[in-house]
């Protein structure tokens, strides 16, 4: 039964935000009493926590899709809906989410570090809130957006600052459960480790963590073996400690060969030229293990490496290598910037930007952009008011003027969005959208009988002075008629 995951594939969808309402305020005497349709609620997202506790994909790896829950629609009396219940999920330290086309989305370190991996949908806006001094009563609402849904990839990279490279059965399994309180399966026989150990080593004032890398043979980095499964375990670490096997009983092999096949591996992996290595030959307390390791140390050192013996079964050398390791981790460590405060990157919006881009394919005209695509997933367009509230969107965002600009003529296809959820529509720039009753668009008569009394007035003045200037000129009129009958 598999107990230990490091990466999966999981599909995250976010709740839809729920609709706005369209309602009016009624009661006796009011039939009339204004628009009271509440907004609709967020919808709940779903977001990536680091947590500690957590040492394995191994939960999304049996329930690889997830859910958060819609928001509610609005309702009248200025009620707003209820918001989506978000959805966590715990993740390993070290855990590097990426889309489909492996493109990094994030990369978790650190207890508490969260990233939202699916963004809950707005909830629509109801009439009370769409009203204004030229919109009274809107008739409409706008609905709400759907939530995020998208594939993701989580990969495990482990957090240690020591990574113990070598064959199957080199001896790192054995050299953690000595230098820590890790407590690792051991046996002689290949492919013993099928998940990366990891261990807590304390040398003087240090302490860091150290992980063995399991199953490298030759051709683990094109998925030969165990190997390309595991090796990305090593690219967070600041060391690379070569086991080598002083006793191997294997035909050809010997710990320079053994440490050439490895150090090719890692070179075709890529990624881990700048890490400092150091060689451990183990075993050195079996029959020939010792005479291997003096004919061998001659050679490793004059290419530029640091050389321990060990035995982990006689805990020989042990003392030395955990001393130098934590030499480098500190160096490391030092060398690295404290970052005192969490940098927030601010990426103003370019001062000619337009928010929306057109584009000419086929002989139709795409929109794109967040506002117009956005807009256009809030309209109902069963309603003529809301797609008239659409296109006066559009047309202040100045999308009608830019497509004469671009050539459009009357009639041509114009497309909004991407393909997958796209709008289709024959473009008449001259269109007058909007209910029956409405005169200019967004007003409504209604409300002519519940404007202000001093307005009333005038209007009554005026028809009043129009009447009495009509009277004059007809009088003047008659009395010319009689001078020239006379």
């Amino acid at each position: 039964m598999t107990t230990f995951v490091d990466r999966v594939e999981l599909h995250v969808a976010a709740g839809n935000g729920g609709h706005g309402c369209a309602s009016v305020h009624r009661e006796k005497f009011k039939p009339l009493g204004g628009p009271d349709g509440g907004n609709g609620g967020e919808g709940g997202s779903v977001t990536l926590v680091v947590d500690s506790q957590v040492t394995t994909l191994l939960e999304y790896h049996h329930s690889p899709k997830r859910k958060a829950t819609n928001g509610k629609p609005g309702a009248g009396g200025h009620r707003t809906g209820a918001e989506g219940q978000g959805l966590v999920l715990p993740v390993p330290d070290g855990t590097v989410v990426l889309d489909r086309k492996g493109n990094v989305l994030a990369d978790l370190v650190g207890h508490g570090t969260t990233f939202v991996a699916a963004q809950g949908g707005r909830g629509g806006l109801g009439n009370a809130a769409l009203a204004s001094a030229r919109r009274k009563a809107p008739g409409f609402a706008l609905l709400g957006e759907p939530g995020e849904a998208r594939d993701i990839v989580m990969e495990l990279k482990s957090v240690a600052d020591v990574a113990l490279v070598g064959y199957p059965s080199a001896g790192k399994s054995s050299l953690i459960s000595v230098l820590s309180a890790a407590k690792p399966k051991i046996a002689d026989y290949p492919f013993t480790t099928l998940v990366p150990n990891l261990g807590v080593v304390t040398a003087g004032s240090t302490v860091y963590t150290i992980a063995d890398v399991p199953g490298l043979i030759p051709g683990a980095s094109q998925g030969k073996g165990l190997g390309l499964e595991f090796l990305r375990h090593v690219e967070r670490c600041e060391v690379l400690v070569h086991v080598l096997d002083c006793a191997t009983l294997e035909p050809g092999r010997d710990p320079l060969t053994d440490l050439e096949t490895i150090e090719d591996e890692l070179a075709q992996y890529g990624g881990l030229e700048d890490r400092p290595r150091l060689v451990a030959l183990n075993k050195i307390d079996v029959p020939d293990g010792q005479d291997i390791a003096d004919l061998t140390r001659a050679s490793l050192e004059e290419r530029g490496y640091r050389v321990f013996e060990v035995s982990a079964l006689a805990h020989k050398g042990l003392r030395e290598l955990s001393y130098a390791l934590a030499e480098i981790v500190s160096a490391a460590r030092a060398a690295k910037p404290v970052q005192e405060n969490t940098r927030i990157v601010i990426r103003p919006t370019a001062v000619d930007d337009a928010g929306f881009t057109i584009e000419e394919e086929d002989g139709a005209y795409r929109i794109r952009g967040v506002k117009p695509e956005r807009w256009v997933r809030q309209t109902d367009f069963a309603n003529d008011e809301a797609v008239g509230y659409l296109a006066d969107r559009l047309a202040r965002l100045g999308v009608e003027q830019e497509l004469w600009k671009v050539g459009a003529k009357e009639g041509d296809t114009v497309i909004i969005g991407p393909d997958e959820n796209a709008v289709v529509f024959d473009w008449e720039p001259t269109m007058a959208s909007g209910a029956e009753m409405l005169g200019r668009r967004g007003e409504d008569h209604r409300f002519e009988t519940q404007r202000p009394a001093v307005d009333r007035r005038r209007e009554k003045q005026r028809g009043r002075d129009a009447a009495e200037q009509e009277f004059l000129d007809f009088s003047a009129l008659s009395s010319g008629r009689e001078e020239l009958e006379q």
